[in-house]
């Protein structure tokens, strides 16, 4: 598909191109998806709660009036990704919310860290967790019971998505919780250290089993207790939707939790999902998006089938349609998830490749959907276990699935677009700034794998039998981001996409 002139270019899919504070900013599924399905650069989670914290309007709001109540007599409690990747959470964002609850009075406060290895380098959570240690023994000065409670690895403990493995939540309740687990340390750093291991054998990041800390009466330091208040400190979504439905819901029963706290102040950095309203209390208001693509759509009659299995169902439906949940119109949408693999997804890089593509080929050989979106989560979900090997697996299978695709579509005289919402599977070591060498594992002598997702601009490709020979890419926008995807796909469709909506791509030749 590159050889065809002017039907191949590149646009940017991080930073401020996708609404992130910036440019070093690594893109994500869930604004990326925001930005093809909207056409529009919206302030993302990351640079709203910058902004808030920045001009102190967190503090003045709602949610952080509720958390407040438990300052003078409870625990305020911290649940989140121990990083500073900007996908799911960033750690001066969790220093500066624990600032402001300090200097507002809060005497007690316990952080249950998830490690991270996917976004960040694997293997960085010892670094994180000292650091994290090093910071609350500042609070402490100040007044206030600062301590690391509970924690464990973000594939292994509480932040499952899209109910793949509700054991992964409640594995994670248990720990932060009720102070069980089945590992107890006195010391985090030691935690960590320890369950993560060395050398070939380390256990990745992301995989850490969840542990407790205790006292030295092997006492956990902070199990949640009746008054306390808990906040969930990610500002993504998908992966916190789980947790605050255990913590927000009274007669939760998806799994015992054997103990609900009462009088619970809880609340999200942010909503997590805006039509189930959940949870009810945040500290930050999510970005508003409106007039999406798919609203669009409907309005002017366009029929459309949506598929992926569920590690990126969300995306091509939720995400696309501006954090919004459910149809605009379910006589012209059909949303089909297909239920991922249940395991590490580097053991079945083929993933659910070959079953969305057959489900995307049925839909469109019926003739009843003129627009057909699909995404194939391979090179992202594997490529975030930093196996090479896998990795290349992965995107073979995609790459031999997309020709099938694209037959299909030829055979039906359609026409395709495809592009990506990321960077990932693109580059899979870590490598020296100023060099761009692999960095090597000194036990191993291996390349040290690259987990995180990575700044590369994205590749568009259109096509197909029916698109007309003249029509081309401009060359006049150099600097285009994924938001200038969505009107290109409209106009593909024969429509006049609206003004708000960044330039198409397109032209003629």
């Amino acid at each position: 598909m590159k050889k065809v002139p002017r039907r191949y270019r590149s646009v940017k899919a991080h930073g401020t191109a996708v609404g992130l504070p910036s440019d070093a900013d690594m893109g994500n599924s869930e604004v990326g998806h925001n930005a093809l399905g909207s056409g529009q650069v919206i302030d993302q989670g990351a640079r709203l709660v910058d902004l808030a914290l920045e001009s102190g309007k967190m503090f003045e709001l709602p949610g952080w009036k509720l958390i407040s109540q438990a300052f003078a007599d409870h625990t305020v409690h911290f649940i989140g990704l121990l990083s500073d990747g900007g996908v799911h959470s960033r750690y001066n964002q969790l220093i500066g919310c624990i600032k402001g609850a300090v200097e507002r009075g809060a005497k007690r406060i316990r952080v249950h860290v998830l490690t991270d290895g996917r976004d960040v380098p694997d293997g960085s959570s010892v670094q994180f967790v000292k650091q994290l240690v090093e910071d609350l023994k500042k609070f402490e000065a100040d007044g206030c019971d600062a301590k690391i409670a509970s924690g464990g690895g973000r594939m292994c403990v509480t932040m499952d998505r899209y109910e793949a493995d509700w054991e992964i939540v409640k594995r994670g309740w248990q720990a932060h919780v009720l102070g069980k687990a089945p590992h107890y340390f006195k010391d985090p750093v030691e935690a960590v250290k320890t369950l993560r291991g060395s050398g070939d054998k380390a256990v990745s990041d992301q995989w850490l089993p969840p542990f407790v800390i205790v006292d030295d009466h092997d006492k956990p330091v902070g199990t949640i207790e009746d008054g306390d208040a808990v906040v969930l400190f990610n500002f993504r979504a998908d992966r916190m939707v789980e947790i605050s439905k255990a913590f927000e819901y009274p007669d939760f029963d998806i799994f015992d939790r054997e103990r609900y706290p009462k009088d619970l102040k809880f609340v999200g950095m942010m909503q997590y999902d805006g039509d189930l309203l959940l949870p009810a209390n945040f500290l930050v208001p999510p970005p508003e998006i409106h007039k999406t693509s798919g609203e669009y759509l409907v309005h002017n009659g366009i029929s459309t089938f949506a598929c992926s299995e569920t590690q990126k169902f969300g995306h091509v439906t939720f995400f696309w349609n501006g954090n919004r949940s459910g149809y605009f119109d379910s006589n012209l949408e059909t949303y089909l998830e297909i239920p991922s693999d249940k395991v590490p997804f580097n053991e079945l890089p083929h993933m659910k490749a070959h079953e969305i593509t057959a489900a995307a080929q049925e839909a469109m050989s019926s003739g009843k959907y003129q627009m057909i979106r699909i995404n194939y989560a391979n090179p992202d979900m594997v490529g975030h276990t930093g196996d090479l090997k896998a990795a290349i697996e992965a995107c073979t299978t995609v790459d031999k699935c997309l020709k099938d695709l694209l037959e299909t579509c030829n055979e039906l005289n359609g026409r395709f677009l495809v592009t990506s919402d990321h960077g990932n599977s693109d580059d899979m070591v870590q490598r020296e700034k100023k060099t761009n060498k692999p960095l090597m594992d000194q036990d191993t002598g291996k390349p040290l794998p690259l987990t995180s997702h990575t700044l590369a601009p994205v590749p568009v490709y259109i096509g197909g039998k029916g698109l007309p020979d003249n029509i081309v890419f401009r060359d006049d926008l150099p600097h285009a981001g994924l938001a200038n995807i969505t009107a290109t796909y409209i106009e593909l469709l024969g429509l006049q996409p609206p003004k708000l909506y960044k330039e198409s791509l397109l032209t003629t030749a």
